[in-house]
């Protein structure tokens, strides 16, 4: 090993806690992964135990230092990257008073329908970034105000899980311009909270953390920590960003023309800008990074989800069979897709299993079967649900080239990126080759890179470039473009057609609940 040439990115996600010890070089030394679930209490909830997201770090950073064969004195630095939108209430000694609100949680839907239809909404949204959706700490905090009113004057600081850890470690409460960003209560030109959106929320700004740039570096790691994770306690943090933003940053996607596609249990198209940009139609987010580097782009909520959900509850004998084989069953089950040819035989999936965000924003959506036919088999089913995600994806980058131009190039990254017939499929719908850099990591490897810019051990991203070379290439074929816009744009004729009658379905949910069969369960 190359002495202080190393550090450890911490990945924070909504399903597994990554860690990777990475070289100056863009070596990745070694990774290790913790899982935790997803708790659904009641019809819209989807939270997780703060604690358990802690104990997950440091069991991941300590499991990537062993294996690396690292000693305490080899890593310069921890730096962190995590999911957007999580919402934490903390009493005065920061111990949390609720769990951590996920992005996936749809309880405030009524309040940002509310800010929505308010005059200062539409502004709000050009000074924030955050398109108004019931993902944002906002909204979020307008529900826990009215719902919540005890717990709300209880506690001392609002934050994330990022920011926890960040406590819980070096004693510190300090946010991202990223994560911040992300929250629907941070003025993007001016780097600062917004008092329109702290006077709607009801939280003032001494509750909410410090914001700090992404290279901001951290001293002081607590020694009790630090054994758990097999560091010394002068190992410093740079405090990192957003999971989105550096996914981008991670897989070299920071040019224009360039994209990211990620597609892990949700997914996103994003692309960078050199300043602020706002969506006239609102369908798109953007949020900061560093100076000069604002990501602009659209998330999903349904991606790999989607595809548990088919494994759950339709692949039965393909999962099985895989286990008996000791196959992957996402393999053995993309394998079965693959038997049917491009656009299913005309059998359409909408994904929205978990609403939806980009670029309808519609909490209330959720997912149908259209065009089922006695014909159609599982190979058909299966290869539809892939379909609806990308073509939720091809709906996101449509939205991105009215606003940036079309790309040239996408490059993909997260959990989806491993699968060839998934590459090639997003290639077909996009129009454009989609590559696959050397890592899928691209939020843990964005987090490396900005720790050795940070500690100055890069002079510059630039210099780090050689780290996400492209391995694969995917080039589209053009007869399978032309099916694939064509079926977009019924996929999204059926959303239309269907959107009004979405809400009708909620009290039947709410009413399954009720009577025991959607209460209490998780997800892992």
């Amino acid at each position: 090993m190359n002495g202080k040439e190393t550090v450890v990115a911490v990945d924070v996600g909504t399903t597994a806690t990554k860690a990777l010890v990475v070289r100056r070089d863009g070596r990745v030394l070694s990774r290790a992964s913790v899982e935790y679930p997803l708790h659904t209490p009641e019809p819209g909830a989807a939270e997780q135990n703060p604690d358990e997201l802690l104990e997950a770090i440091v069991h991941a950073v300590r499991r990537a230092v062993e294996s690396a064969g690292a000693s305490a004195r080899d890593v310069a630095a921890l730096s962190f990257s995590s999911a957007m939108h999580g919402l934490i209430a903390f009493d005065g000694d920061g111990r949390p008073l609720t769990p951590c609100i996920t992005w996936a949680d749809t309880r405030a839907a009524p309040y940002a329908a509310m800010l929505r239809d308010r005059p200062e909404g539409a502004a709000l949204y050009t000074r924030t970034g955050t398109p108004i959706h019931p993902m944002s700490p906002l909204a979020k905090l307008m529900w826990l105000r009215d719902r919540r009113p005890d717990v709300v004057e209880r506690a001392s600081m609002f934050a994330g899980v990022k920011e926890y850890a960040l406590f819980r470690l070096y004693g510190r409460w300090v946010v991202d311009h990223s994560l911040a960003s992300a929250t629907g209560l941070f003025e993007l030109r001016r780097l600062d909270w917004d008092g329109t959106a702290l006077r709607l929320s009801g939280v003032e700004r001494a509750r909410l953390p410090e914001p700090v740039p992404a290279t901001a570096v951290l001293e002081g790691l607590d020694p009790e920590y630090a054994r758990a994770m097999g560091l010394s306690p002068d190992v410093p943090a740079v405090v990192g960003a957003s999971d989105g933003t550096l996914a981008n940053l991670g897989v070299g996607a920071v040019r224009p023309g360039v994209v990211a596609v990620t597609i892990g249990t949700s997914g996103a198209v994003r692309g960078v800008a050199g300043e602020p940009v706002a969506d006239p139609k609102g369908r798109l987010f953007c949020y900061a990074l560093v100076p000069g580097m604002w990501v602009v782009g659209g998330p999903i909520n349904n991606g790999g989800v989607a595809l548990r959900w088919a494994r759950d509850c339709l692949a039965f004998a393909a999962t099985r069979e895989a286990e008996r084989d000791g196959v992957d069953p996402y393999e053995r089950m993309t394998d079965v897709a693959a038997q049917a040819p491009p656009g299913a035989g005309g059998l359409l999936f909408l994904p929205f299993l978990t609403g939806e965000r980009a670029p309808v924003w519609d909490a209330d959506a959720r997912g149908v079967l259209f065009g089922l036919d006695i014909r159609h088999g599982l190979p058909h089913v299966l290869r539809a649900v892939m379909e609806g995600v990308v073509f939720a994806v091809r709906s996101v980058a449509g939205a991105l080239a009215e606003l940036a131009g079309p790309p040239h190039e996408a490059r993909a990254t997260g959990g989806f990126a491993r699968s060839p017939l998934w590459r090639q499929m997003l290639a077909d719908a996009l129009g454009v080759p989609v590559t696959l850099p050397d890592t899928v990591e691209g939020s843990a490897v964005g987090a490396a890179k900005l720790a050795f810019v940070a500690l100055g051990l890069a002079a510059s991203f630039d210099e780090l470039d050689g780290w996400a070379q492209p391995v694969v290439r995917h080039e589209p074929d053009a007869r399978i473009h032309r099916l694939y816009e064509q079926l977009t744009s019924v996929y999204l004729d059926v959303y239309h057609q269907l959107k009004g009658l979405f809400p009708a379905l909620a009290p039947f949910r709410a009413a399954d609940a009720d009577a025991g069969n959607g209460a209490g369960g998780t997800t892992g």
